[in-house]
């Protein structure tokens, strides 16, 4: 059974750091480009992240870009997402994906339950 539980989450102030963790099984996880993504409220799901099978290369959406850091473990099974400097716009639900090809988009991305980030004063 495929499975991947995000954690991590939690109500944080501005300029404030949280760490994600995205523990994942039922699938051989170093095989696959891993995604974060999440969904403010009221929007749809946004591209975040994403971290390549072999040579850890990243990349970042344009609003994350500098503050938040995507990384992977693959003898653990999991996904990480660092973010530092926090502002209130990263309110939103995160959740991570995966997929067999890189791509720039949350189209087609299957998420699970995620984890609440709530950044405010």
């Amino acid at each position: 059974q495929v499975q991947a539980v995000e954690s991590g989450g939690g109500l944080v102030q501005p300029g404030g750091s949280l760490r994600l963790s995205c523990a994942a099984s039922g699938f051989t996880f170093s095989s696959y480009w891993m995604y974060w993504v999440r969904q403010a409220p009221g929007k749809g799901l946004e591209w975040v992240s994403v971290i390549n099978t072999g040579d850890g290369t990243t990349y970042y959406a344009d609003s994350v870009k500098g503050r938040f850091t995507i990384s992977r473990d693959n003898a653990k099974n999991t996904l990480y997402l660092q973010m530092n400097s926090l502002k209130p716009e990263d309110t939103a639900r995160y959740y991570c994906a995966r997929n067999r090809f890189l791509q720039y988009t949350a189209t087609g991305l299957v998420v699970g339950q995620g984890t609440q980030v709530t950044v405010s004063s």
